[in-house]
């Protein structure tokens, strides 16, 4: 009987030790306790080595499986990474059963070996990279919302310009809805809170025809202009009360559309008192004119026969230089004629704006009616040009800064909806890659060779590269940008650069012919070594990517004394005329590039660096013969040999 045991017992020694897959047992410590051979080798100890060790020493994930928790009599199989004696990391699986034996805790485990699974870690890492340049373009993202903020506040800004206006302003769509106002239209019309608070015009409109002579004409010019008329017109409101408004009507346009009007008023009482007073004689004239806030000017042909002080303030020239052989044209720049709407006190009258230019040099802007005076006052029996105006040149200044900030909100709009557009799609292809790659990877990866599956890594590795350029594109953009590149000039060799440059760019594109020239061996010049390799290999990168197979690019250096040029022609698609006057914009594309991939940064690059250079940057180019683009940079040459001929 103890001989037939002791046989048993080789036989199962024998068999465990020629197994294919490690086996071993484990002390209640995780202490080696018995080893077959193949767990030697797959671990490259000696039996004694493992006998001495225990297996938290080799698998590297032993604290992260929680042994604590599993329950004794409790098979367990997971996957695991361990450490061979050479410092080679691979996968197994493990099969691990929990015995007791004479009153002690034991467990056997048999293990295989899987690093050919080790790929589904390294395409997760790959996810997890691209996740981070996710969090990246969304930081980007928020700086551009952080823009829009700035340009809210600057928007603000320009409301309370018009808010210190002496001109009454409202603006009121077509549907009945007033969209803004100031306060001193409220106070001029002397508006009550309760009727404003609605913000409907149909309350408004009962309350303003109430408070002029002349309803009709009034509904005519403001309530009843239709929303496709352009319309700009300058009339005059007479209210019950005795005051006379100056209005200005003009249209409100939102993207190419009209959708309501602008409405100007600014009380013009003392101008009309004094034209009233100049109807009745010159001396009553001169007397009301005096004290008028209004610039009143009389004018016969091109000289000036009467101004009142307030001109005298406004122009900064005295009254003795305006009447002695002073020419109008010296003092009114020019004239823009307006709409007058036809109420009978104001049938002899037009209204115009007048841009003027004062004694120092500035230019002011007017609000003038004005009247062909004939007879009404004695200046020998001829006809006077009166003009009679208010400054209007805050108002000029604030519909200006207006209309340009929301221009820039146009641009800014447009900029961002680019930009976000151009990324999401770049980025969706990359990771569509990616995704189904991997899709592959785990369907087939206990079925494909390796020769199956590389070509799908190599996939994945481009497509993350070509993600990793254009975030680090848009990164050195923004930084060149914002002035925080540095401009580190040293002295370089540039003919040795430009043929290393040359020599790089072409092991790598074999499809095309990079030709490098220049006349002299040597130029010795003070620059940015890693920017002007920036700029050469943007613009020979760009070149390439638009020529057709089997195409010639050339590179040409040249200089002189003081500046150095650099050209690179290419005999690519050319580009369209339209788009040449705005290719360094950021984001910005040829209308021809079709499917040729792109984030249109890389010129936009080039531009800023050349900028940082103080240099210049200048484009030829002909739709289907190619694009020439000449760089201009100022240089201290301090070594310079002319090639011999």
């Amino acid at each position: 009987m103890a001989l037939q045991s002791e046989l048993e017992f080789k036989f199962a020694h024998l068999l465990i030790n020629n197994a294919v897959d490690a086996a071993f047992c484990l002390g209640a410590n995780w202490q080696f306790l018995y080893v077959n051979d193949a767990t030697c080798r797959m671990t490259e100890y000696s039996r004694e080595e493992l006998l001495s060790m225990a297996l938290y020493d080799i698998d590297l994930d032993f604290s992260l499986h929680n042994w604590t928790e599993k329950k004794l009599q409790e098979a367990v199989t997971l996957k695991t990474r361990y450490r061979a004696k050479g410092g080679r990391i691979f996968l197994v699986e493990i099969s691990l059963n929990f015995l007791e034996y004479q009153g002690r805790n034991c467990s056997y485990a048999f293990v295989r070996d899987k690093s050919h699974e080790i790929i589904e870690l390294s395409a997760q890492k790959w996810i997890n990279e691209l996740r981070d340049a996710n969090e990246q373009l969304q930081q980007q993202v928020s700086e551009l919302k952080q823009r829009e903020i700035e340009l809210e506040t600057s928007l603000s800004l320009l409301s309370s310009t018009l808010e210190s206006t002496a001109i009454g302003i409202v603006t009121i769509n077509f549907e009945g809805d007033i969209l803004s106002v100031n306060q001193k239209f409220l106070d001029m019309w002397q508006i009550p809170k309760s009727l404003f608070r609605s913000q409907k015009c149909p309350q408004c409109k009962a309350f303003f025809e109430n408070k002029i002579k002349h309803p009709e004409t009034f509904n005519r010019l403001i309530w009843e202009i239709s929303s496709q008329s352009d319309i700009e017109s300058y009339d005059i409101i007479e209210l019950n009360d005795g005051r006379i408004f100056a209005n200005y009507s003009q249209p409100q346009w939102l993207k190419g559309k009209i959708t309501g009007r602008v409405w100007s008023v600014w009380d013009i009482t003392e101008s009309k008192q004094a034209e009233a007073a100049l109807r009745l004689n010159e001396a009553r004239f001169r007397t009301l004119a005096e004290t008028t806030d209004a610039s009143t000017i009389l004018i016969q042909g091109t000289r000036i026969c009467y101004v009142n002080p307030a001109v005298e303030m406004l122009t900064g020239y005295t009254t003795a230089e305006l009447l002695t052989g002073f020419d109008i044209r010296q003092l009114i720049k020019s004239r823009k004629n307006r709409l007058l709407g036809k109420l009978k006190e104001a049938t002899n009258f037009e209204y115009q704006e007048i841009n003027i230019l004062t004694k120092n040099g500035t230019e002011r802007w007017l609000a003038c009616a004005v009247a062909k005076l004939d007879g009404t006052l004695d200046f020998q029996g001829q006809q006077v040009e009166m003009i009679a105006g208010i400054d209007i040149t805050d108002y000029k200044n604030a519909e200006s800064e207006l209309n340009s900030a929301l221009e820039q909100a146009k641009q800014l709009g447009d900029l961002r909806a680019r930009f976000l557009s151009m990324v999401c799609h770049q980025l969706r292809n990359p990771l569509n890659v990616v995704s189904f790659s991997n899709d592959l990877l785990k369907r087939y990866v206990d079925k494909q060779t390796e020769q199956t599956i590389e070509p799908l890594l190599e996939q994945i590795q481009t497509s993350i590269e070509q993600l990793s350029q254009m975030l680090d594109e848009i990164l050195f953009y923004a930084k060149a940008e914002t002035t925080r590149l540095k401009f580190e000039p040293e002295s370089i060799e540039l003919v040795k650069l430009c043929n290393s440059l040359v020599a790089q760019m072409q092991m790598s594109n074999l499809q095309n012919t990079i030709n490098f020239a220049c006349q002299n061996k040597r130029v010795q010049a003070y620059l940015d070594k890693k920017i002007l390799e920036i700029i050469i290999k943007n613009l020979l990168d760009n070149a390439i990517k638009y020529s057709a197979f089997g195409g010639i690019i050339n590179l040409t250096l040249s200089c002189n004394k003081k500046q150095v040029f650099f050209q690179v022609k290419d005999q690519g698609i050319g580009i369209p005329l339209v788009d040449q006057q705005r290719i360094f914009e950021p984001f910005y594309r040829g209308s021809n590039v079709d499917s040729i991939p792109g984030t249109g940064l890389g010129l936009a690059i080039v531009k800023s660096l050349v900028d940082l250079h103080n240099g210049q940057i200048t484009i030829e180019s002909e739709v289907g013969l190619g694009t020439t683009f000449s760089v201009m940079l100022p240089l201290s040459i301090q070594n310079f040999h002319r090639s011999e001929l």
